[in-house]
């Protein structure tokens, strides 16, 4: 992209008024971009980082990840509770406990990606 090509008093003009128009148009709608907005967010907590890649080695229970982490249930269902809501992590129940995988097994890969290309 050029540097501003926006001249003189009427800024912007009609052309580029209507260029404007036709990009707005063409964009997904708020609701998208609040959702994405929310599972970059999701993605900017560190202990969720982890669990992410703890949960790429395969299926683990709530005190496995407790264990890893060094965090009490609490802390950590918490985090387990906004992955799953946001669609990253599925559960599976057994017992009292809960086991947790990656819904996508590619979704650590995609992350380092995503940090490769900021």
């Amino acid at each position: 992209m050029t540097g501003c090509q926006i001249q003189g008093e009427d800024r912007p003009n009609e052309s580029q008024k209507k260029k404007i128009k036709e990009l707005m148009g063409s964009l997904p709608d708020d609701d998208h971009y609040e959702k994405y907005s929310g599972k970059l967010k999701a993605l900017s907590d560190a202990t969720r980082l982890k669990i992410l890649y703890l949960l790429s080695e395969g299926e683990l229970c709530v005190c496995e990840i407790m264990h890893a982490l060094n965090k009490p249930q609490s802390s950590i269902s918490h985090h387990l509770n906004i992955l799953k809501n946001l669609g990253f992590i599925k559960g599976r129940k057994e017992g009292v406990w809960i086991h947790y995988s990656l819904k996508n097994p590619e979704i650590t890969y995609t992350v380092e990606k995503l940090i490769e290309l900021i």
